[in-house]
């Protein structure tokens, strides 16, 4: 649980550390470009997996993998994993509504950023919610299933990382503070199963 706590706190510090900036630094610019410009076929393969960031689906996802571990106790870290989610994010906007002026969606701070699906070309996007979401579920799952299942909820967590970025929906220190929140919620949860 430490190392994870830790983790998460130094991407989370390091993200907000970098995001204070008057404006997007280029080596982040550079990596949206690089992934939002990705080929348009691969929105079918990593719009379902986006779909964990959700807060519904990614609960009850959550919540499902659990029990078919054969954990019913880690029914309530998850569903307070959800809770914190909403409450880190809010605090997390608020404490930072200075950046929300350059934090704003890759539709209004990135220019020429490609929106794939319903992503919303403006709104604050720091941290992503998403990205949080599936992280801390992420790590209460883990911390219940066997090795394999670990790797596969990560790599989850990842890929809803990589994917919001692709699609538009958030730049690069986004989805590092989210990770890193992330990472900070689920390791505490994951100490209570």
């Amino acid at each position: 649980m430490i190392p994870l706590v830790i983790a998460g706190l130094v991407l989370l510090g390091g993200s907000i550390a970098v995001a204070r900036r008057p404006e997007i630094s280029v080596p982040e610019q550079r990596v949206f470009r690089a992934v939002n410009g990705w080929p348009d076929w691969l929105y079918p393969i990593l719009w379902l997996p986006m779909q964990l960031g959700n807060l519904v689906v990614g609960t009850v996802a959550g919540i499902v993998v659990v029990v078919a571990l054969g954990d019913w106790w880690a029914i309530i870290p998850v569903i307070i994993a959800m809770l914190l989610k909403l409450v880190t994010e809010r605090f997390l906007r608020r404490q930072f509504a200075d950046l929300l002026d350059v934090r704003r969606r890759p539709g209004t701070s990135m220019p020429g950023a490609t929106l794939r699906g319903d992503v919303p070309a403006d709104g604050p996007s720091f941290p992503s919610g998403h990205v949080l979401l599936v992280t801390a579920i992420a790590c209460v799952v883990a911390a219940v299933g066997p090795g394999w299942v670990d790797a596969i909820a990560f790599a989850l967590a990842v890929t809803v990382a990589v994917g919001r970025v692709y699609v538009g929906a958030h730049n690069p220190l986004d989805v590092t503070a989210g990770f890193g929140a992330g990472l900070v919620i689920g390791a505490v949860m994951g100490a209570f199963v």
